[in-house]
């Protein structure tokens, strides 16, 4: 059997070998011919078994095939999560990219590195104003109104941004609007006030009034257009919020077309404030008698409730406001940029308090102004002045400082402001300023745990 099947082989061999060259060239391009047409045959019958398979089950095909032949066949793309930030404390060093994301990268690393030697003093204050507004705002003539190109902000996207249904429980749907209105409202006016500030009239104002103090005013629909300087003043709104005091008055920083850099403007209160005129000595005296705690008001009391004073001094502490309760600088040691009076401490039981103020329909009441913390002030010079007399604080607050939560209510709270955000850095520069204020945090509660300071309800 096998010689049989080897024989027409070893035959066709010993035939090839001793034909002419030509002979074998057509032999061999004869079998290529075959071959060739032998795999083209092939390949078409495998070409058509898969077009009949897919026409079969079009299920199966592979992705690129599909997209070539029918592009609306494609599946939707899988929704991915609601568009929700969420700010913890884990990794902060690592997460302010993450964050940051949201704004553009390279504006933030610039505008960092600016607002880093920024210092929050009323020197750059003045300098600041003068600078920005001088020229950009106000004419030769020095009329008392200014009219302004009708800007608003750089697109239809609120600068105050909420990543979900309801913003922080602690700013009230009031708040809110407040703050929507100062950073998106179109500029229409800018006039001069008798505080020697600016005044801004926003788009829907009505026709400004006057008032018995001759303040221009309108309805609530109007700001003070404050520098870039007085950024401290956001981040006083929304600590005294966290804190649950609310005494000071909403505030935004924004762009204007008119200025080079961000402003801040804060909500001009329509109600007619009045200043609460008290020497140091005083305002202890009033602290020893509680006045109007339980309606009770010696003659020697002036019109502010005794909780006030503890809402206020808790409040100053932490930014180290020293003008209001301490303005002869005399329990810390100042600094050439510290504004202090000039008598000094020099008969400082006559020293008369500054900045301090109510409505004049709400006299029990302070409202907080001029809110220009200072954050350079280390903590071996922290004036505990502030915390003279006073032998209760806000029971609300102490529980915030408490918690350990004051550094993830302030993130949460100062990223709505998406201008004042971007103008401090991004997460890290809002880092920085909430480390300070959880160091003087824990230097009061130390304070209070050796002094025997009584959290109280008010």
């Amino acid at each position: 059997m096998g010689k049989c099947g080897c024989f027409p082989l070893l035959k066709l061999v010993k035939t090839f070998r001793r034909s002419r060259l030509l002979k074998k060239a057509v032999i061999v391009a004869s079998v290529c011919a075959l071959y060739l047409v032998l795999v083209a045959g092939f390949s078409s019958r495998n070409a058509a078994g898969a077009a009949g398979a897919q026409e079969e089950h079009p299920g199966h095909t592979r992705g690129p095939a599909l997209r070539k032949k029918d592009p609306e066949a494609l599946p939707a793309a899988a929704p991915t999560r609601s568009n929700v930030v969420y700010i913890t404390l884990k990794a902060k060093r690592l997460q302010a990219a993450g964050v940051g994301a949201t704004v553009r990268p390279q504006l933030r690393r610039r505008q960092h590195a600016k607002t880093q030697t920024e210092p929050f003093t009323r020197d750059f204050l003045e300098r600041e104003v003068n600078r920005t507004f001088a020229d950009a705002v106000l004419p030769a003539s020095q009329s008392h109104d200014v009219e302004v190109e009708r800007v608003g902000t750089r697109d239809s996207v609120s600068s105050i941004r909420i990543y979900s249904q309801k913003p922080p429980p602690w700013l009230t749907p009031a708040d809110v609007y407040a703050m929507r209105f100062l950073a998106d409202a179109k500029v229409l006016r800018v006039g001069e006030v008798a505080r020697g500030s600016l005044l801004v009239f926003s788009d829907g104002g009505a026709a400004p009034g006057r008032t018995q103090r001759g303040d221009a005013v309108c309805q609530g629909r109007c700001g003070l257009l404050l520098s870039s300087a007085d950024s401290a003043e956001v981040l006083a709104f929304h600590l005294d919020r966290v804190l649950l005091l609310n005494r000071t008055l909403p505030t935004v920083c924004r762009t204007v077309a008119f200025a080079r850099d961000s402003c801040v403007v804060q909500l001009w209160d329509t109600s007619p404030l009045s200043p609460v005129r008290l020497t140091w000595s005083q305002y202890q005296l009033s602290l020893k008698h509680s006045c109007w705690l339980q309606g009770h008001a010696p003659v020697l009391c002036s019109s502010v409730h005794h909780h006030e004073w503890s809402r206020l001094a808790l409040f100053d502490f932490l930014l180290q406001i020293h003008r209001r309760l301490d303005p002869g600088c005399c329990g810390f040691r100042p600094q050439p940029q510290d504004e202090c009076s000039p008598s000094g401490c020099v008969g400082e039981r006559d020293l008369l308090l500054g900045h301090l103020h109510h409505r004049t329909e709400a006299p029990r009441q302070l409202i907080f102004t001029h809110n220009h913390g200072d954050f350079t002030r280390q903590l071996h010079n922290l004036d505990f002045r502030l915390l003279e007399g006073i032998t209760q604080l806000p029971a609300a607050a102490v529980a915030v400082l408490r918690s350990g939560r004051l550094r993830e209510r302030l993130l949460q709270s100062l990223f709505m402001d998406q201008t004042f955000w971007e103008s401090r850095g991004g997460r890290a520069g809002i880092d920085s300023l909430i480390e300070v204020l959880e160091r003087r945090a824990k230097a009061l509660l130390s304070y209070m745990h050796t002094h025997g300071l009584t959290p109280t309800p008010m």
